[in-house]
C-alpha cells in the first residue's frame, strides 16, 4: 500500500540567526526565527512524512517548550521522524519540496539541499526534489518578511491489519 504525505512550514526572517535550508546556510543578511534552527524545509519533510502515516505533527514530537531543541540542526530532527517511519512499517519512496522565497534565490544551493536531506534521510539524492519559486512580490512572503515551504512524500506500507 502507498500512503502519501503533505507538509507545510512557514517562518518570519529576522537579523542576526543564519539562514538554513535543508541543512545548508545559504549566505543571507537574515534568517528564520525559530526554536530550532528554524529550517523550513526540512521542517516540511518532517511534516510530510508523518503526516503520511498518521503520526502526528512536528511539534508534537520535538515541543518547541522543550530545551533540548533550542537551535537544534533539522536534519536531527528528520534523522530521527525518518526512524519513526521505518519503525511503523513505512519505506519512502520519494520526496518532492519547494521552498517559496523573494529573497536570496536559491538555485545554486537546491542541489546541496538535496543531498544532504537524501544522507539525513538514509536515501539515495534520486528520490529528493528540492525545488525554489518566488512568490513574486506578493503577500508578505513577497515583502520578503518570511520564507515558506511545502513538502509532498510517499511511503510503501505493508498491508493495513484487517
Amino acid at each position: 500500500m502507498n500512503r502519501t504525505g503533505l507538509g507545510f512550514d512557514i517562518h518570519p526572517l529576522v537579523d542576526g540567526r543564519p539562514l538554513v535550508l535543508g541543512g545548508v546556510t545559504v549566505p543571507s543578511p537574515r534568517g528564520l526565527d525559530g526554536h530550532s534552527d528554524a529550517d523550513v524545509l526540512t521542517h516540511a519533510i518532517c511534516e510530510a512524512l508523518l503526516g503520511a502515516l498518521a503520526l502526528g505533527d512536528l511539534g508534537a514530537l520535538f515541543p518547541d517548550t522543550d530545551p533540548r531543541y533550542c537551535g537544534v540542526s533539522s536534519l536531527a530532527l528528520l534523522r530521527s521522524v525518518i526512524e519513526v517511519v521505518r519503525s511503523n512499517g513505512g519505506t519512502l519512496a520519494n520526496v518532492d519540496a519547494t521552498v517559496i522565497c523573494q529573497s536570496p534565490r536559491l538555485a545554486a544551493w537546491l542541489p546541496e539541499m538535496a543531498k544532504l536531506l537524501a544522507e539525513a534521510l538514509g536515501e539515495a539524492p534520486g528520490r529528493v526534489s528540492v525545488k525554489a519559486k518566488s512568490p513574486e512580490h506578493l503577500g508578505w512572503l513577497g515583502r520578503e518578511e518570511g520564507i515558506a515551504a511545502m513538502a509532498v512524500v510517499s511511503i510503501d506500507v505493508g498491508e493495513p491489519p484487517r
